[in-house]
């Protein structure tokens, strides 16, 4: 192992573990705040981008990317399934893990919304549902009918996402995720078969309901 390399684990170490008593163990009820969120959403963007040079599918890092493309097609505008699928608090109820959705900052630069927020999540690990926080940034060209989504959770999970809205005429829309999935090698195969699953069952259940007219 190379000097910088040892120096880059031992200064992200100490954070690695604070974020892992943060996020994967549940918090007294009266530490779940907003603030404290928010502040768990910095570290996270903090440590990923540090980790930004080691996230890369490189044999020294023990890492691996997978890519996933699915699509389903909505009986509604694009503009208007663009609202609905982008607005992640109409997740919830349809997502199968997700429980809560905290929005730390909503803001527009360059005429692009940017979006933090924490994704708080019950993932099942061994049939077990495990409490933990998916800190993200959405990224919302709705002129152009796509955003982006960038994820991160323990222990040093990413996915990148690229929504697209194609108009096919006659109101009808095709919504097409391309996934990026980023982790170790030990838990690639778990992370892209979760994420893919979770994701089916989303695009059904948002289609489902705007096409009813819930959303």
């Amino acid at each position: 192992m190379t000097k910088p390399l040892r120096l880059l684990r031992l200064l992200v170490a100490p954070l690695s573990a604070a974020l892992l008593l943060l996020t994967v163990l549940p918090a007294p009820a009266q530490a779940e705040t907003d603030p404290l969120a928010a502040a768990r959403w910095q570290a996270a963007w903090d440590t990923y981008r540090f980790y930004e040079c080691l996230t890369a599918p490189l044999p020294i890092t023990g890492r691996s990317r997978v890519e996933r493309d699915i699509s389903i097609d909505i009986d509604a505008p694009a503009e208007q399934v663009f609202d609905a699928y982008s607005d992640i608090e109409n997740h919830l109820g349809i997502h199968p893990f997700l429980r809560r959705v905290l929005t730390h900052r909503d803001r527009t630069e360059n005429g692009v919304r940017l979006v933090d927020l924490t994704a708080v999540e019950d993932v099942p690990v061994a049939g077990v549902p495990v409490s933990s926080e998916t800190h993200a940034q959405q990224r919302l060209h709705r002129d152009e009918l796509f955003y982006e989504t960038d994820t991160w959770t323990l222990p040093n999970v990413v996915t990148h996402q690229r929504i697209s809205f194609e108009d096919l005429g006659d109101g009808r829309t095709r919504v097409t995720e391309h996934l990026v999935f980023e982790a170790s090698v030990l838990l690639i195969d778990f992370t892209v078969t979760n994420g893919v699953s979770s994701h089916r069952r989303t695009q059904a259940g948002l289609k489902e309901a705007i096409e009813s007219g819930e959303l």
